[in-house]
């Protein structure tokens, strides 16, 4: 049984029932709050103590240069890194002279409480000061879902004796980064990234605007407040360049208590003047206090009743995982839900891990859940990659290449990758994209966004794969010296993920562009050129090792000499205790790379060979990636070890709950956390998208006893109830509504009054269960479960 720490498995939130000083940086990232615009980490109320305090807007950074031993053509020159900027979170409280801190004094009771369906933060605490005066604090908070520039506190203080409160509401900026870690993951420190603007205060607001020195980015932060106490106040506000203070004094009688509720609202450009950036946040905090507090929380829960009632993934049998897919399912909803054209990064809004940056994990593992689940926010994502086509396009002409390269890692759409290996030379993030373009347009419908922008994301994409390839002298095409998912097999040739990807985007491409002519020609395509991608995604070249059976990774991969994986028992992350050199060169995989390609690709490859594949790799792939476990969850499911399947869903699921990367203090893993709804559903569901429409193969480990879940298709909610013998398919939009799935290759029609039920195929493994390499198993789902149930909360 795994050591979960102070959090209670309860199926529709995340509580904790002591402070954890030892873990806070992680607690912070659990506890983050963000609605894709703002991210608030999950900081005390009183700002201290902390890890890493964090208020982040989306897509604004810094810049700062990027170092190197031996300059090179091409090289990236500017890094971007995410800015901490003013912190509205704060409320520190005196309680007569002494400071509430809980490292003081006595702290009798210290509980929070993320609701997943109400979006709010609620904290608890009991505590007595070093002069024997106690107080009992209550706060709730919220990003609102449905004003994307406000974010509020409720702050209450009830004594049982008489005391004088000082409370001090602050807007802080340019606060102290600590460097926690060498891990080249963590986020670069920047010392004082803002430059103070105008300060413009009154006695009913503040509102701060402050310039970032290089990227010259505007933003401003203000506050208002209102204050409800039986006994007199006094008010006072004093503001500074770098800070703002709103002070409220009182004396409380015993059982009397002070409630302030303080609305936060932020904005930012990189265009607008300083008015209209300030005139901005005024107008925010104006439409919070019409709303009220009530109102917000009013707002907050009906737009997540609506989220939940298309995304909630049920799962009987194991509690701990049930918690856990809706914790990730409302992180990955706050990613994205008013990102509007934005990145949505790799961690979120969660922390400035990776820098805040923006990674292909966007379009491999967020996108395809908020598809299905938000489609409107993954089509804003996708605005956001046309958003930066210029930029992408000027990347390739610097290398040389045609169409469009799409950067590695970004914030606002230059490349900030300096190890060219595993930026540059991973070319699939183009594919990544195009793949995205075509699964959004599957689910919707949305003929106008590809006439907008997804055709042309799919025809530049395809020009650079044109222009990366070639024929041989047999006529195979071949895409060498690119990297693919699995960053320990660097500059290879032909990566059959790499390679079934890029055939697929030339696919998508020639198909879009006969189906949209007049889009087409306005790009420049003709006849000719939607020919010659056809051609090259005919005869693409896929490496087959026919004596072991397998596919390589890629050409000659399976001729590499083999890791010594007892050599390096317990030394991972490998690229932490190996160079990078010797990874190349060897037989070990860092994430799952031909999993992916058959997971995503599935029908270019027969069960047989699937099934050879994931025993294969399964002994090979170490996982020091995120990204790895929701992967083989999904392709061991579909060869029919269920249970081993199961242990990875685990895995993806308690990533950041269990830290297993010993990193979730640095934020969140976003696609993980929507790799879990991959696990489950791609998995366990058996869903896959196909031309001619939803297809479905469930089949449940024995851990579980039943999975219900819910998607979006074609603007009709489908839910899918399966059990461990059969599954049930029903429609919930209206009398009229009907939808046509397949269920084990069966074609059915499931209207609103006539739900389908189907027995399930058994699925019976070809192999027997793979090992992993030497302590790199996967935790036991069922080893580290429990079987106490908690009520509904």
């Amino acid at each position: 049984m795994i050591d979960r720490g102070p959090h209670p498995i309860e199926p529709w939130q995340l509580r904790e029932t002591e402070l954890p000083l030892n873990k806070l940086a992680q607690a912070e990232s659990l506890f983050a709050l963000s609605n894709g615009h703002i991210g608030l980490r999950g900081n005390l109320d009183e700002g201290e103590p902390y890890a890493i305090p964090g208020t982040y807007l989306n897509s604004f950074y810094e810049e700062r240069p990027l170092p190197y031993a031996e300059a090179g053509y091409g090289y990236p020159e500017e890094g971007q890194t995410l800015v901490d900027v003013t912190n509205g979170k704060l409320i520190r409280l005196l309680v007569d002279d002494s400071p509430f801190d809980v490292r003081y004094g006595e702290l009798h009771s210290h509980e929070r409480c993320l609701d997943f369906r109400s979006g709010i933060l609620q904290r608890k605490v009991d505590w007595t000061s070093p002069a024997g005066k106690r107080v009992r604090v209550r706060s709730r908070r919220l990003v609102s879902l449905t004003q994307r520039a406000v974010a509020a506190i409720e702050y209450f203080v009830e004594v049982d004796q008489p005391v004088r409160l000082v409370i001090q509401s602050e807007l802080v900026a340019n606060e102290t980064q600590p460097s926690l870690s060498d891990d080249p993951r963590v986020a670069a420190v920047l010392e004082n990234p803002l430059k103070a603007v105008s300060q413009d205060s009154d006695a009913e607001e503040v509102v701060l605007v402050h310039r970032t020195c290089s990227s010259e980015q505007l933003m401003a932060a203000g506050m208002t407040h209102q204050v409800e106490c039986p006994a007199r106040t006094e008010q006072d506000v004093d503001v500074r360049e770098d800070w703002a203070r709103n002070t409220i004094i009182t004396e409380l009688e015993p059982g009397q208590t002070l409630r302030v509720v303080k609305f936060l609202a932020y904005g930012w450009s990189s265009l607008r003047s300083e008015t209209a950036i300030s005139d901005q946040v005024s107008a925010a905090l104006a439409g919070a206090q019409f709303s009220g507090w009530d109102g917000l929380v009013e707002q907050q829960r009906a737009y997540l009743d609506d989220f939940w009632d298309a995304a909630d993934v049920e799962v009987e049998g194991n509690p701990e995982l049930q918690q856990a897919v809706r914790f990730a399912l409302f992180h990955v909803l706050q990613a994205g839900a008013r990102a509007e054209r934005r990145a949505i990064p790799s961690k979120g809004l969660t922390g400035a891990g990776y820098d805040g940056h923006t990674f292909w994990d966007t379009e491999g593992f967020v996108l395809p859940t908020l598809t299905f689940t938000m489609p409107q926010a993954a089509a804003d994502a996708l605005r956001w990659r046309h958003s930066i086509l210029g930029l992408a396009k000027e990347r390739a002409a610097v290398l040389g290449l045609n169409g469009a390269a799409f950067p590695w890692r970004t914030i606002r759409g230059q490349e900030c990758s300096g190890y060219w290996p595993a930026g540059t030379a991973a070319f699939h993030i183009n594919a990544d994209i195009a793949a995205a373009v075509g699964r959004y347009h599957l689910a919707t419908g949305d003929d106008a966004f590809i006439k907008d922008c997804g055709l042309e994301l799919l025809v530049e994409t395809a020009r650079l794969w044109m222009s990366l390839g070639h024929h041989d002298r047999h006529g195979k095409w071949h895409l060498p010296g690119v990297t693919g998912p699995d960053e320990y097999s660097a500059v290879a040739d032909d990566n059959v993920f790499t390679n079934l990807m890029a055939a697929r985007n030339l696919k998508l491409a020639a198909s879009f562009a006969t189906r949209f002519p007049d889009q087409a020609r306005k790009l420049g395509v003709n006849t000719e050129e939607e020919a010659r991608w056809r051609d090259a995604a005919a005869a693409v070249h896929i490496p087959y090792d026919e004596e072991l059976g397998v596919h390589p990774q890629s050409e000659g991969f399976t001729d590499y000499a083999e890791w010594d994986f007892e050599e390096y028992r317990g030394k991972y992350p490998l690229m932490m205790h190996a160079p990078y050199f010797e990874l190349y060169r060897k037989q070990v995989v860092k994430q799952a790379d031909l999993m992916l390609a058959m997971y995503w690709c599935g029908d270019e490859f027969t069960p047989e060979q699937k099934a050879r594949n994931v025993d294969y790799y399964e002994r090979i792939t170490v996982r020091d990636s995120s990204l790895s476990a929701c992967v083989q969850a999904v392709t061991a499911a579909e060869v029919g070890h269920l249970d081993l399947a199961y242990d990875y869903a685990y895995e993806a699921a308690l990533i950041d709950l269990l830290d297993l990367h010993h990193n979730t203090g640095d934020g969140l893993h976003m696609a993980s956390l929507a790799g879990a709804w991959s696990a489950l559903v791609g998995g366990f569901g058996g869903l896959r998208e196909r031309d001619s429409g939803l297809c479905f193969n469930p089949a449940l480990p024995a851990g579980l006893s039943r999975l219900a879940f819910s998607v979006r298709w074609r603007g009709v909610r489908l839910r899918v109830e399966i059990t461990q013998d059969e599954a049930t398919y029903s429609v919930h939009d209206g009398p009229d509504a009907s939808l046509t799935v397949a269920h084990v290759g069966e074609p059915i029609e499931v209207t609103a009054d006539k739900p389908v039920t189907r027995p399930l195929v058994k699925r019976q493994p070809l192999l027997d269960r793979p090992t992993q390499p030497t302590g790199r198993e996967p935790m036991s789902a069922i080893g580290n479960t429990t079987s106490v149930h908690h009520p509904d909360s």
